[in-house]
């Protein structure tokens, strides 16, 4: 999951998207489905050849990808169906999209939409108008009215397209993109649907921070009987359990949410296990141990993975050790509280701790995760914090007009 989100405002667009360009016929690209081991190694080893001069990009783990794209192993499809594509010209892949349709994002908003995700391409239009196209056709045959995206796999993964901040590297949970993708999506006929800001936070700012958050924060405990605690590992699942309460009733309003399932939790806390540090989880829950609010910060372990190239064996884990201890930034993934405490300063000191545990633990910078334009509370919060939005990353859409695409030859069936 990939934000720290308060109640969000803002409806979701309802702008007109431009009209889809007609492209010629590129006999040349040819889109396949992804339909064997050897292809979803292709489509996940990717990214490999396009960003192999781009010193910014993190490769991810190989392993975890495989997970994430396992449709037998990934909780988010029992409620979601998806398919992968590889673009090739003369036998090799020069790019790749999916194309998913989430019944419970669907149910969820009330809306028709189709999703896409997992975008990469050389800078080759006319491959990526055809993975475009070939996610459109897919979407259209299962009924739907437009495609949104970047996506991997919904709002509770990766997501967005990074149009600004592209000096500085990913953190945890984060996409790097070339700068080109943004006009190969635009000339597709793919309009803005929304902007995520990511807030930075540098710790030597404590002193700027207004007096406010500390005054509303000192009287938390003594006025409304809220207390804060370390979240606690070793009772983990009890802890998502918590956190899925605030999670189901403080994000529910927020445009693109779809709630996470138990499974889906349960999938996620075991994937966060590893780099879940007690220092940086905070909750916030009343004399009668109801959980009110919950923050969750993660070391930035992409600066690890940036030492790893997608490998812990047979000696990424060496390394991994040795660049765990030079960790210096978080980012600040959750943050949340329930609507009916929202105005008592529960916020206010989840943030105090915040700089506390940066205190503790010598953290210079954090970032947040990302927070929708539209979430003016939240954005003014960040800006009492002393915040600065570094990155920008946007979700496109595309109408989809009533009539089927026509059929092209450049698209390959299974």
């Amino acid at each position: 999951m990939d934000q720290p989100k308060a109640q969000e405002t803002g409806e979701p667009s309802a702008r007109a998207t431009p009209a889809r360009p007609v492209h010629p016929e590129q006999t040349d690209v040819e889109i396949r489905p992804v339909r064997t081991r050897r292809d979803l190694q292709r489509f996940i080893r990717l990214p490999w050849s396009l960003y192999k001069s781009s010193p910014n990009w993190v490769p991810p783990l190989i392993s975890e990808r495989k997970r994430h794209l396992d449709r037998h192993r990934n909780p988010f499809f029992e409620h979601a169906e998806a398919e992968y594509f590889l673009a090739w010209r003369d036998g090799e892949p020069v790019g790749r999209i999916t194309a998913q349709v989430d019944t419970k994002f669907n149910d969820f908003q009330r809306n028709r939409w189709g999703l896409f995700g997992f975008f990469e391409c050389e800078r080759d239009p006319a491959a990526a108008a055809a993975l475009l196209d070939a996610a459109e056709r897919w979407l259209r045959d299962r009924g739907r009215d437009r495609m949104l995206g970047p996506l991997d796999f919904s709002t509770n993964h990766e997501c967005g397209l990074l149009v600004e901040g592209h000096s500085l590297p990913p953190q945890i949970l984060e996409n790097w993109h070339h700068p080109y993708y943004r006009d190969l999506l635009e000339r597709n006929g793919l309009a803005k649907a929304m902007d995520l800001y990511k807030w930075e936070i540098i710790y030597s700012d404590r002193d700027k921070v207004l007096p406010i958050i500390d005054e509303l924060a000192r009287r938390l405990e003594p006025e409304h009987g809220i207390r804060l605690r370390r979240m606690r590992k070793r009772e983990l699942d009890a802890e998502v359990r918590s956190f899925m309460d605030v999670y189901n009733q403080a994000w529910s309003s927020n445009w693109g949410f779809v709630p996470l399932t138990d499974h889906e939790l349960d999938h996620m806390a075991k994937e966060l296990k590893p780099v879940l540090d007690e220092d940086f989880g905070c909750v916030a829950e009343t004399a009668g141990g109801e959980c009110v609010g919950v923050c969750l910060s993660l070391p930035d372990y992409n600066q690890v993975l940036a030492r790893l190239n997608g490998r812990l064996l047979p000696l990424g884990w060496l390394k991994a050790l040795r660049a765990q201890r030079q960790i210096r930034e978080i980012r600040v993934f959750v943050l949340g509280v329930k609507p009916e405490f929202q105005h008592a300063g529960v916020a206010a000191a989840l943030y105090r701790d915040v700089w506390d545990a940066c205190h503790r633990r010598g953290i210079t910078r954090a970032e947040t995760g990302w927070i929708l334009e539209t979430n003016e509370p939240m954005n003014r919060a960040m800006e009492a914090l002393t915040g600065r939005i570094v990155k920008r990353y946007r979700l496109y859409e595309r109408l989809l007009e009533p009539g089927a695409l026509p059929a092209s030859p450049s698209v390959a069936g299974p």
